[in-house]
């Protein structure tokens, strides 16, 4: 089973502090799932920790996140080398791939090397729902701004240009997030950018935006084109995903 086309979740959320786990997913990884029309079984979904180096503690709280919501989880690791012998065969048995947050830089440097970003073209146009937080969000567009090179955000161009747009992450957390992102649109770094509050996802079938969602109240998306030589934003308001029980 899997989306009926294309698809892509870009978030800049997914995840809470859980009770009795350090770390839970949240609505968005839920709605990634509910995207890939699974049923009748168990949802498959792949943790990719790339952009963290792999670390083996949030390998571990993902795990445990996957167990508290249902999921068969299954981890992707680069580091030392691949963890599973059929890297290709085993993402496209996937339902959704979720991509953690981390140095964008870094995550684009290794999938490269490995062939990971040809498979995960593959992934996605097979219907294998592809989503992810932070640089598992900025991953999927031309480029946006990011932290992967030190504190002082610089712009990254050169992502995996699935979907034709740049994007923003933490638009509202970040301060230094926004005035980037409007001067590389209004310089044509990037193209027209599409921006995330913290909480808040994006839906795309295909190439084509199809809604925000959020699981915080309060939240938007923000869509920056330019106009002349200058940048113009535009609020789009999220539809509230239905809060998890758990």
């Amino acid at each position: 089973m899997t989306a009926p086309e294309p698809t892509i979740l870009a978030t800049s959320g997914g995840l809470r502090v859980g009770g009795r786990t350090r770390v839970l997913f949240d609505a968005l990884v839920h709605h990634a799932v509910d995207l890939s029309g699974v049923h009748g079984r168990r949802p498959r979904i792949m943790y990719v920790g790339t952009a963290i180096g792999d670390a083996e503690h949030f390998t571990a709280r993902a795990t445990e996140a996957a167990r508290v919501a249902g999921f068969d989880l299954t981890p992707l690791h680069l580091f030392p080398m691949p963890n599973l012998e059929d890297v290709e065969g085993a993402v496209l048995d996937q339902d959704v791939v979720w991509v953690m947050g981390g140095s964008v830089a870094n995550l684009l440097a290794v999938w490269r090397v490995h062939g990971l970003d040809r498979v995960m073209r593959r992934a996605w146009q097979a219907g294998v729902v592809l989503t992810g937080v932070s640089a598992g969000s900025l991953c999927w567009f031309q480029g946006g701004a990011t932290d992967s090179f030190g504190p002082e955000l610089r712009p990254v161009t050169d992502a995996l240009g699935f979907l034709p747009y740049g994007n923003g992450v933490h638009y509202d957390s970040d301060e230094g997030r926004r005035p980037l992102i409007h001067r590389l649109v209004a310089d044509g770094t990037l193209p027209t950018a599409h921006c995330t509050d913290d909480g808040v996802g994006l839906v795309y079938r295909g190439t084509e935006l199809v809604e925000a969602v959020t699981e915080l109240p309060g939240k938007g998306a923000y869509l920056v084109t330019r106009e002349g030589d200058r940048a113009v934003e535009q609020r789009v308001e999220p539809r509230s995903l239905p809060p998890l029980s758990h």
